[in-house]
């Protein structure tokens, strides 16, 4: 296979695992600060056993992250040694904050929050949450600063060859910045709000009926209930964004493949780039002109304006119907469990199998999401100054494969001990009596 490709694969591969972790601690770190200020407040045992349980699944999110972004940035100098030195002055030190924030604010005060609540003054145990969520966030804030101008790139000038830096709050606050930053961080809310709700409604239906799971399931359903549609709303004015900065992104996305009014949107259809036209197509009328121009008739930038610069079609055409499909399943079911709650006070056992299905769907749409925002940025790896060719190292086609194939078995290991270790931990929850199926879920508050 061709080297550049193969490189593309390997980075594809550690990126999809390393992502599924921050994913969860970056909204997991306020949820464990929601539940530490709960019992500040209340001085209720059944917060403090949450948050015990909770900052677990936390401390080991956070080792895994960490581990393999360490990965990750090794490949910059093996496989894309063209990057730092085309870009260097830019990505070195937004990757160096980065990283100065993940160690010195999460690592350093997340040994107070698993060993010190005993062992500390209560108030120095907040203030160690506090920061640790804090620092999740920032941690987060600064890769997509750079991503994002990895995407939208200004503030800068070229010279012989070099991107040099003019202007940093340009380049911090670039034009997708605070759309990409937005619609991470709630999908981060999102899977960490599913994982709380489908892991509680696990152990709720095999009889572990404590107080500590029930708040836990509660929060996480509430969570869901919001953050879900207001992900629709976020998602929408980042693609209007996105349709203003990467025209060609919009196009593979939608299968658009002519510059036209009245552009359907398109449901299912199986994307053919030699014949330009969607197969077995079921599309909306005038559906995707509707939601990018807000007029049936507005014409929508096609695939035939970017020939030979548009990204692979089928990857990003699917990827975007899979992070959709994934978000309406999630707004639907997090509503009707809301509603249960707040009519009822209770959860049917249908919906708590629900839960339980969609205990990682956080992660599947973060994961399609990514898809569709880095393959669809291709061929750029920095849009308009530096190709993903260009950037990538004199690396043996042979030496990628043999690594590609050691990460493959190496991650599905890990992933595999990591879900496994959830359920262990959540196995060895206190074991109540057994109670109806639709017993009353206790209230938060």
């Amino acid at each position: 296979m061709d080297p550049v490709l193969l490189a593309r694969i390997q980075f594809a591969a550690n990126i999809s695992f390393h992502i599924l972790f921050p994913t969860v601690t970056i909204a997991l770190g306020w949820v464990l600060l929601f539940f530490k200020l709960r019992f500040n407040a209340t001085r209720d045992e059944r917060w403090m056993e949450a948050y015990r349980f909770w900052v677990k699944i936390f401390a080991l999110s956070f080792a895994l992250g960490v581990v393999s972004g360490i990965t990750m940035s090794f490949q910059f100098g093996t496989n894309w040694p063209g990057f730092m030195e085309r870009v260097g002055n830019i990505a070195g030190p937004l990757l160096a904050y980065e990283v100065l924030t993940a160690f010195f604010l999460e690592a350093t005060f997340l040994g107070i929050m698993l060993f010190g609540f005993r062992r500390v003054p209560g108030w120095l145990h907040t203030i160690a949450t506090v920061l640790v969520a804090f620092g999740t966030t920032m941690s987060a804030f600064w890769i997509l600063v750079l991503n994002s101008w990895m995407h939208t790139p200004v503030g800068f000038e070229m010279r012989d060859g070099i991107v040099h830096a003019t202007d940093w709050w340009a380049i911090v606050f670039s034009p997708s910045m605070p759309y990409r930053l937005a619609h991470m961080l709630i999908a981060s809310g999102l899977t960490v709000a599913f994982l709380l709700a489908g892991m509680s409604a696990w152990r709720w239906l095999r009889g572990d009926r404590g107080p500590a799971v029930a708040v836990a399931l509660r929060t996480g359903v509430i969570m869901a209930a919001i953050l879900a549609p207001t992900q629709l709303v976020v998602g929408d004015l980042h693609g209007l964004n996105t349709l203003e900065h990467q025209p060609a992104k919009i196009a593979a996305m939608e299968g658009n493949w002519q510059t036209r009014g009245n552009v359907p949107l398109v449901l299912f259809g199986i994307p053919d780039e030699r014949a330009r036209e969607n197969r077995f197509e079921i599309a909306i009328p005038s559906g995707a002109s509707l939601i990018l121009k807000h007029s049936p008739s507005g014409v929508v930038p096609g695939l035939d304006q970017f020939e030979g610069l548009h990204p692979p079609v089928k990857p990003v055409f699917y990827a975007f119907r899979v992070m959709v499909g994934t978000g309406m399943a999630m707004v639907a079911l997090a509503l009707l469990g809301a509603g249960y709650l707040w009519r009822r006070g209770t959860l049917p056992t249908v919906l708590l199998r629900g839960f339980v299905l969609m205990t990682f769907s956080g992660w599947l749409a973060t994961l399609a999401g990514w898809y569709v925002t880095e393959i669809g940025r291709q061929p750029w790896l920095v849009t308009g100054v530096l190709t993903t060719a260009q950037a990538a190292g004199p690396v043996p086609a042979a030496s990628i494969g043999t690594t590609l194939a050691m990460y493959l078995t190496l991650y599905a290991l890990l992933l595999s001990a990591y879900v496994a270790t959830l359920y262990r931990l959540a196995a060895k929850g206190r074991i109540s009596e057994a109670v109806p199926g639709n017993a009353p879920i206790p209230q938060t508050a």
